[in-house]
């Protein structure tokens, strides 16, 4: 009987998609064209392909059953409130989503964000938030650069995305507390297309999480 390759999507660039390969490299695994621009690397010794897409898409994919699998951080998973199925944490691609301003503003705790312009590319994140601490401030929804914004008197505060704070530093900008710790996650689609096939996702699981 042929085995339908299973599917499993990374990001398409970026630390993210390096770490995610060296992880799948780690559990023996074997890829063509991982660093040429195919959209799809095809296994070499297993029945399984690596589907590069960018990073909110993945989740997307993973849900509607796409891919049957996919490596994003869970930062994502917050943003995007997608409740799809975590088979495991990780361990890599540690970061933070931290709120940070001027280190020379009087502004030193969250509680100072009231009525404050924050800029984000994590609008529903920071708004949960800032429910949850019963803060009222301006949520200033921005893609790209978002140290920028301060710059431009677009905000007050930041609310972004760090691994070390060195940028931040970098740009003038201290942080104040941290919103939540984030790390890659295998998620796992409920649509799975084995049920009526010798192998299950289980076999596979079995590979993945070796």
């Amino acid at each position: 009987m042929k085995v339908e390759n299973l599917r499993i999507a990374v990001q398409s660039s970026g630390r993210l998609k390096d770490a995610t390969l060296v992880y799948l490299k780690s559990l023996g695994l074997k890829f063509d064209g991982v660093n040429s621009r195919k959209l799809i690397s095809t296994c070499e010794n297993k029945p399984i392909e690596i589907v590069y897409v960018r990073h909110r898409d993945i989740v997307q994919l993973v849900e509607t059953g796409v891919v049957d699998y996919g490596v994003v951080g869970a930062n994502i998973l917050l943003e995007l409130g997608s409740d799809v199925e975590q088979v495991v944490k990780l361990n890599f691609a540690k970061c933070s989503l931290v709120i940070a301003v001027p280190k020379n503003s009087p502004m030193k705790t969250f509680k100072d964000l009231e009525g404050m312009r924050v800029a984000t590319s994590y609008p529903n994140s920071l708004k949960k938030f800032l429910d949850d601490q019963s803060i009222k401030a301006i949520i200033v929804q921005l893609r790209g650069s978002i140290e920028v914004a301060i710059a431009l008197n677009l905000a007050e505060a930041i609310c972004d995305i760090t691994q070390t704070g060195k940028t931040l530093w970098e740009n003038g900008l201290a942080v104040i507390g941290e919103v939540f710790s984030s790390q890659a996650v295998l998620i796992k689609s409920p649509a799975t297309k084995y049920k009526n096939n010798l192998l299950t996702n289980n076999y596979y699981e079995k590979i993945l999480l070796q």
